[in-house]
């Protein structure tokens, strides 16, 4: 059973790194980022700057998630499905940290200083890279759990109990 322990750990790595990514995703990009945005009393310049410190944060907490996740995928047993899904998570995060997020940071602050700039798309693929990773992760973490409970019945069939049932006495 020891031996195939190591090749869950990977998938439930990735599962956990995925997932709460995800949740940390849809919290801030899909609810309280438009939700601010709502709130009648709080001036555009003041909601932009809260929003450009929230991603500042969030970026380099997603940075953190991206090694989580390389190194999950770098583990023997991960696969290259998931390989692949890791990868283009992370070609997103470095676009937008090496050039959406600092082009949007100009513009809060040309909005801050009283010279709104004219309208650019820059917003606009945030909002796609943000919706694209979000359907990556969610996808990651489907089929690291799918490989994780197939690895578990295949331990079943072949006569071994999964590890979290066997109890030493």
């Amino acid at each position: 059973m020891a031996g195939r322990m190591p090749a869950r750990l990977p998938l439930a790595l990735t599962v956990l790194a995925a997932a709460v990514w995800l949740g940390m995703v849809v919290g801030i990009s899909f609810l309280a980022t438009p939700v601010k945005f709502q709130a009648p009393s709080l001036a555009l310049p003041v909601a932009l700057e809260v929003g450009r410190v929230t991603f500042g944060l969030f970026s380099r907490v997603e940075w953190v998630f991206s090694v989580l996740l390389a190194v999950s995928v770098g583990l023997p047993g991960a696969g290259r499905g998931a390989r692949l899904l890791v990868a283009a998570v992370l070609a997103l995060v470095a676009v937008e940290a090496i050039w959406l997020l600092p082009a949007l940071d100009a513009r809060v602050e040309a909005v801050i200083q009283g010279r709104p700039e004219p309208a650019s798309r820059h917003h606009l693929l945030y909002a796609v890279a943000e919706t694209g990773k979000a359907v990556l992760l969610a996808a990651l973490a489907v089929l690291a759990l799918w490989r994780l409970g197939r690895e578990r019945r295949a331990g079943e069939t072949q006569g071994r109990r999964p590890g979290w049932l066997i109890r030493d006495r």
